[in-house]
């Protein structure tokens, strides 16, 4: 029988793709999400699905009682910058209390390791050079202060419960069924409006510095954390390319992109150029990370660069999405 995964946020954008490469490598994944912005349509249909949320611990529980999983893979999360700005509470609520319930059962159960999707996007505050996992953690905004949490709670779940834990500080992800309807995910709001031939907005002066990493890259690092032998039983990870871009550059090469898109299908009508609305509140000037210990513990290095990247994403959305089309 194959070894059992736990996958919260499982149908989200992230996590079902940690589903499609742990199914790959052999694993059963169960999946955990509330579907509150992932879908069913992300996993295949044989996948289980326990539609509820973290912060129900008792339905939670069962959950675990029931799979009793080797290793658990903490996707889920609230994970929009300006809403926890805007609702503080609701993101200790998912991020912290959720959180924990997560750590309490699999501790409770006989979970070898967890894996938690941390973010380097926030932990480190405005930074102009790719910094590694000893800079001073800045958090600026309530949502990077609950990852900040979440991993000081996994370092203590793994020196008082007896198992190990993987903090993987994401960038920014990109790439195929990111959710377009919020806050987060540029790339994903810029592809839809775009394709669609709508305008987009860009955030202030768009001159917002950002280290994007693709999402396969993103689900590979989570199945190397959770079977790669490492040297201490919590250990912090970058995740991301250590390549800066800026919105300005990653619109106009989006533009491009969406443009060849819609000629290919022969529509008519231009894609409009994104114009400046006003700067999001939260929104650091500048975040960059360094993968160096990812890559000599795991490794682990970013594979698909960011034109390549971009081009696959488009390519899924107008396949996907046809209405934008």
């Amino acid at each position: 029988m194959p070894d059992r995964v736990i996958v919260t946020g499982g149908a989200g954008f992230i996590g079902s793709h940690v589903v499609d490469a742990l199914l790959a490598a052999g694993y059963e994944p169960v999946v955990v999400d509330d579907l509150s912005s992932g879908s069913r349509e992300n996993l295949p249909a044989d996948v289980r699905l326990h539609r509820l949320d973290i912060r129900d611990g008792d339905s939670l529980g069962k959950v675990f009682d029931q799979t009793r999983p080797r290793f658990v893979c903490h996707q889920a999360a609230q994970m929009s910058v300006s809403r926890s700005v805007r609702e503080p509470l609701f993101d200790a609520a998912v991020n912290v209390t959720g959180l924990l319930n997560v750590f309490d059962r699999a501790s409770r159960t006989g979970c070898e390791r967890i894996v938690f999707a941390s973010s380097g996007g926030v932990l480190y505050g405005d930074v102009s050079e790719p910094v590694a996992e000893d800079y001073p953690a800045a958090p600026v905004s309530p949502y990077g202060i609950s990852k900040w949490v979440g991993e000081k709670y996994l370092d203590f779940y793994t020196r008082e419960r007896g198992l190990s834990g993987v903090a993987l500080r994401y960038s920014n992800v990109y790439g195929p069924r990111q959710n377009p309807h919020g806050e987060a995910g540029v790339v994903a709001i810029f592809c839809t409006r775009m394709l669609a031939a709508q305008p987009s907005i860009i955030n202030g002066d768009g001159k917002y510095i950002r280290d994007y990493v693709y999402v396969g890259d993103v689900a590979r690092a989570n199945l190397l954390a959770m079977e790669t032998s490492l040297p201490e039983a919590f250990v912090p990870l970058n995740i991301g390319t250590s390549r800066p871009t800026d919105v300005n550059e990653l619109s106009q090469r989006l533009h491009r992109l969406c443009t060849e898109a819609r000629e290919s299908a022969e529509l008519s009508g231009k894609v409009p150029k994104s114009s400046h609305g006003p700067a999001r509140a939260g929104d650091l000037r500048s975040n960059l990370v360094s993968y160096a210990k990812a890559e000599h513990l795991l490794g682990w290095y970013p594979q698909v660069e960011l034109e390549s990247g971009l081009a696959h994403t488009v390519r899924w959305f107008a396949e996907h999405r046809p209405e934008l089309v």
